[in-house]
């Protein structure tokens, strides 16, 4: 498939193959330790990496944001189109041996870190699989690194943690023990964020929740007093 989030030559034209290496992904062993869970760096091709980066569509406050309410452009649209698409969905289908056809996906996208994420939690039992692809050209702060946990109470006792690294791929099973977190980190942190949903009713609540949330914030910075410069 032909993704605008690639690097263009010096015709303009974009490489005709796909932004995601599902063989890479395919030729990696799904973990059992401590939930169904695989790592593959290089998810992402490196090649198309500094395009998506740089297409990822600006984000300033913390939170997550469905990608249909943000002003993606046409190269970042393309690389998520390719990421829902059918033979993504078929690869994670065989690699958790699970039935996805028909399930909703939902993007949500990640812009900002702030002091308070990263706590130790599980997703909702209404999202099957969750699939994070980083897209951060360095990383060298100790926060930030998402930690597979094998229990609720204790962010040091972990069996894998990921370097938010550019086109790296972290994806698990949600289960009711698939805890994890990362130690603090506030500024710049990119991710995407892809969940097949159990059924539409779901989704739909889902971006409901989104969007007042994001209109709750939008009235609490409406009402904050102003700072002048002086």
């Amino acid at each position: 498939m032909q993704t605008g989030a690639a690097h263009t030559g010096a015709s303009g034209a974009m490489p005709s193959s796909g932004s995601l290496d599902l063989a890479r992904f395919a030729a990696t062993e799904l973990s059992h330790d401590p939930f169904d869970h695989l790592m593959v760096r290089g998810f992402v091709r490196p090649e198309f990496c500094a395009a998506i980066e740089a297409a990822f569509p600006r984000i300033d406050r913390g939170g997550s944001f469905p990608a249909s309410s943000l002003a993606c452009d046409a190269k970042f649209t393309a690389f998520l189109k390719e990421l829902q698409g059918p033979a993504v969905t078929q690869a994670f289908a065989e690699k958790f041996s699970i039935d996805l056809s028909g399930r909703p996906t939902m993007v949500t996208l990640r812009g900002q870190s702030r002091a308070k994420d990263g706590r130790i939690h599980t997703d909702s039992r209404s999202k099957l699989i969750t699939a994070l692809i980083y897209l951060n050209d360095d990383w060298d702060a100790e926060g930030g690194r998402l930690r597979l946990l094998r229990g609720p109470d204790d962010l040091s006792k972990y069996a894998l943690e990921v370097t938010p690294e550019c086109g790296t791929l972290l994806a698990f099973r949600c289960t009711e023990n698939a805890y994890h977190g990362h130690k603090p980190f506030v500024g710049r942190r990119l991710s995407v964020q892809l969940n097949w949903l159990t059924d539409a009713a779901v989704l739909k609540r889902e971006l409901g929740r989104h969007r007042v949330s994001a209109w709750s914030k939008r009235l609490l910075r409406l009402g904050r007093p102003q700072r002048h410069a002086t």
